[in-house]
């Protein structure tokens, strides 16, 4: 038989070749789901197109990024990494430990190299977290397919700082960001804000009070969100219980202390006041719950990571944020910071005492105007489309390449 033509009619009906992506980063959930919410947003986009999406993540075996791709269908390649335990003391850098794990990474590129020259990706999309380093070493330097690099923080992680240079596009999350770019890699830059659970903006307040069984929710009063992330945090949690009597007086309140945690604060919680402990209510976990606790929460007590700020920012909400002390570069500090100096929530570092969290909570419960102010603040520098943003940064990096 001899070959067929195609006309310009017939080849606007053939289906196009589907849209390949690596994806790399990991270790926590501030670089795994912010991945995770670009790949559902670039596939969803590619299925208006009629495009299909065929993702591979590569990252550290055992690993929450192993888990999630796992649990979504996404196919998963492990490299190896070395995580890099970084000190005020140069001697300390050069620690054994370090030395072992560093001597790790150019096998890690070595394998990151057979994985983008097997799968030949489109585009690589690293979010950072010391995996990415191998994986987008490999796909610049040896095999020269395209890189975006997406920041979630406000200051620019290792990781990331690493591959910055040699990536097609940054995307960041901050207009501060980009100031601390070297000046060759800002023309290619990017404020995209970092991507957000399409699921958190659905919350529905009533339902949250409907789903805790909470008999004991006073409507006239404002409701307090306190979370120290999944596993809880102690500090949180114990300046909370130090100031539980007044806050209850003043407001309803839900506190996710952890699993850990919970018996310690319940045995606490039953020497309140019968009103008080009616309006306390105490749990572990908030699973598929949290989009409609969020939308009831009229002040967050919290950590400061990356995704916590996304998300209370593209809400809208009046926080007060307490940062983790030991987090990487100090990057809580700073993430709270920004939104502390122009009046987007209130920060407690060093003393983070009862009083302190009375004194910096207190204005917020008993006037609304200003409570409100702060949120409408927040919801400024908010991103709520920073997901389809990314999304606009990973295609127009492809295209080029």
């Amino acid at each position: 038989m001899g070959k067929r033509t195609v006309n310009s009619a017939d080849a606007d009906r053939l289906p196009q070749r589907a849209f390949r992506l690596i994806v790399t980063g990991g270790g926590t959930g501030g670089h795994t789901y912010p991945a995770l919410t670009a790949v559902r947003t670039l596939a969803a986009r590619l299925a208006t197109q009629g495009r299909a999406l065929e993702v591979l993540w590569a990252g550290k075996s055992d690993s929450l990024e192993s888990r999630v791709a796992a649990a979504e269908g996404i196919a998963f390649a492990s490299v190896a990494t070395g995580k890099i335990r970084r000190s005020k003391n140069p001697l300390k850098m050069i620690s054994p430990a370090n030395v072992a794990d560093m001597s790790r990474v150019p096998l890690g590129v070595l394998q990151a190299r057979k994985i983008i020259s097997g799968f030949r990706p489109d585009v690589v999309l690293a979010t950072g977290g010391y995996v990415a380093v191998p994986v987008g070493v490999a796909a610049t330097r040896l095999c020269h397919v395209p890189l975006v690099v997406h920041e979630q923080t406000v200051r620019l992680g290792l990781a990331n700082k690493t591959l910055a240079g040699a990536a097609t596009r940054v995307a960041v999350s901050s207009e501060t960001t980009l100031q601390l770019l070297p000046e060759s890699v800002r023309a290619s830059a990017a404020v995209t804000g970092n991507p957000v659970r399409p699921e958190v903006f659905t919350g529905q307040a009533e339902k949250a009070v409907e789903a805790l069984k909470w008999d004991g929710f006073d409507r006239r009063l404002p409701t307090v969100y306190v979370t120290g992330g999944a596993q809880g945090s102690q500090q949180i949690n114990l300046v909370v219980r130090d100031v539980l009597p007044w806050l209850l007086g003043h407001a309803n309140v839900i506190h996710q202390c952890g699993p850990d945690h919970v018996e310690g604060l319940r045995e606490h919680a039953a020497h309140l006041a019968a009103p008080s402990a009616a309006r306390y209510h105490l749990t572990g976990y908030v699973g598929a719950e949290l989009p409609d606790v969020l939308a009831l929460a009229d002040v967050v007590i919290s950590r400061s990571g990356a995704g916590t700020i996304a998300e209370l920012t593209a809400l809208g909400k009046a926080a007060v944020l307490i940062p983790l002390a030991t987090s990487a570069g100090n990057e809580q500090v700073h993430n709270a910071g920004h939104l502390t100096d122009n009046g987007a929530a209130v920060t407690l570092v060093d003393d983070v005492s009862a009083a302190r969290l009375q004194a910096a909570v207190e204005p917020l419960l008993k006037d609304s105007t200003q409570r409100q102010a702060m949120a409408e603040r927040a919801r400024s520098y908010g991103r709520p489309d920073a997901a389809e943003r990314l999304v606009d940064v990973v295609l127009s990096a492809a295209a080029s390449g």
